[in-house]
């Protein structure tokens, strides 16, 4: 006899384990509609207090993955490969690897996410590009990883359709950090892509969901346990996120940091860090290098001839945005009517940084979404972001602010005051990618 929803809600409230097929009917209805949204919030926040154990998180992931088509890439040549971050604020680090991933051999059909609480989004940071199709049909996103070796899209309808629905949920509902719901979110989109090899980055510090180093290794594990008892070989880094990712935070702005990174002219050393520790995980997983370092070594380069670019660049133009973006971005990316630096009281050296707060600050300009329906300004955000241990003063701002009106760029330039302490004294960033995790007791 079939499970009420309300008596599975009731269940999982009240500390009790679900069965798989009651998971699985809740995330049917869930898909089909006939879990309201009400009831769908009541299961995030009772999974947010009781949590799942180890059989329920892969069930409901398997639920979430079998929800919709899973595909098959059977056909290509070369490794299928992915990498999920588990947000930050800044973290434009997919714009860049997937194209350098590609130009290494292997073939990343990227699924991704919108903005989720104080972080960023990729879809979102893509929706800035002109024309750029985050929603293609399956035949076009299957078209361009062919041909490119690479596409970063949304979920369409067809895939893990019960996912899209409780994402949405869960960024309105104060239940973004519950590991089983982050453990299932991420792991249904990457099964049903069809990869033969994942890659996590998972945050720790101010601006990660998981801000403690515990949390963030509790996270890194749980996902990579269930992905590799679900068949798909999984690693994860914990990476810092003490501080913005890179020199920007807003969805053109970001655009426009991965593009000069993509092209050479900038590339902040710490985003350079992420991104190419994480292709040369990916490289191994896919067996196109030996070790990480080599790896490493592949992607470096690269980046650096120029073959990833070429690869970003058709991926833009093969799902409809502008076939010059690389060469002419000032022409095509949307620009915010006040630009406006942000100087600290007094000279020093920036010791630590509210990295939520500056998300935070990003979303109050309209860079973000408070409620599911928001629309978005993909001009506004911040630049030019000073890092922990850089020094700052009348000439070298802490940030610069891109609003749309005086009032707004004013009321941001004070939040980012509040969020960044500058001191008189010398300090220093630990490393950029903190540590490796594979699941396994450590």
């Amino acid at each position: 006899m079939p499970v009420l929803p309300q008596e599975l809600i009731r269940a999982k409230r009240d500390g009790g384990r679900l069965p798989a097929d009651g998971i699985a009917a809740f995330v049917a209805g869930v898909s089909d509609g006939s879990i309201s949204e009400g009831q769908a919030a009541a299961f995030a926040m009772a999974v947010f207090f009781q949590g799942l154990d180890a059989d329920e998180r892969a069930a409901l992931t398997r639920a979430m993955a079998d929800s919709g088509r899973v595909l098959s890439w059977s056909s290509l040549p070369g490794p299928v490969l992915d990498k999920h971050s588990t947000g930050g604020v800044g973290d434009k680090v997919s714009l860049m690897l997937a194209p350098i991933v590609a130009a290494c051999g292997g073939y990343v059909p990227m699924i991704s996410g919108r903005g989720l609480g104080h972080t960023g989004g990729t879809l979102d940071k893509l929706d800035a590009i002109p024309g750029y199709t985050t929603t293609p049909d399956l035949p076009t996103f299957e078209r361009v990883v062919r041909d490119a070796g690479c596409a970063v899209i949304g979920q369409t309808d067809d895939l893990a359709p019960a996912d899209r629905r409780l994402y949405a949920i869960r960024d309105v509902t104060a239940t973004v950090e519950s590991i089983p719901l982050i453990v299932a979110s991420i792991l249904s989109k990457k099964l049903a892509a069809g990869l033969q090899g994942l890659v996590m980055d998972v945050k720790t510090g101010t601006g990660a969901f998981m801000a403690g180093l515990d949390d963030a290794r509790a996270l890194a594990d749980a996902i990579a346990e269930t992905a590799n008892r679900a068949g798909l070989p999984t690693v994860a880094l914990v990476t810092d996120m003490n501080q913005v990712l890179g020199r920007s935070a807003g969805n053109a702005l970001e655009v426009r940091e991965a593009i000069d990174f993509l092209t050479g002219a900038g590339r902040e050393l710490r985003l350079l860090d992420v991104t190419l520790a994480l292709a040369g995980e990916m490289l191994v997983l896919g067996g196109l290098a030996d070790s990480p370092a080599e790896g490493v070594t592949q992607a470096a380069a690269a980046l650096d001839d120029g073959r990833a670019a070429e690869r970003f660049a058709t991926m833009v133009a093969a799902l409809g945005g502008p076939s010059d973006l690389l060469e002419r971005p000032g022409d095509h990316l949307p620009k915010a009517a006040v630009v406006r630096s942000v100087h600290p009281g007094a000279a020093g050296t920036v010791t630590a940084i509210d990295t939520r707060a500056l998300g935070l600050a990003v979303i109050e300009l309209g860079g973000g979404r408070r409620g599911v329906t928001d629309t978005i300004d993909y001009a506004v955000g911040l630049d030019a972001v000073a890092g922990i241990g850089e020094a700052v003063d009348g000439n070298r701002p802490i940030a610069r602010v891109h609003a749309r009106t005086d009032g707004d760029a004013e009321r941001a330039a004070e939040a980012v005051r509040r969020a960044v302490t500058v001191d008189g004294k010398p300090s220093s960033s630990g490393p950029a990618v903190i540590e490796r995790r594979t699941g396994e007791r450590q």
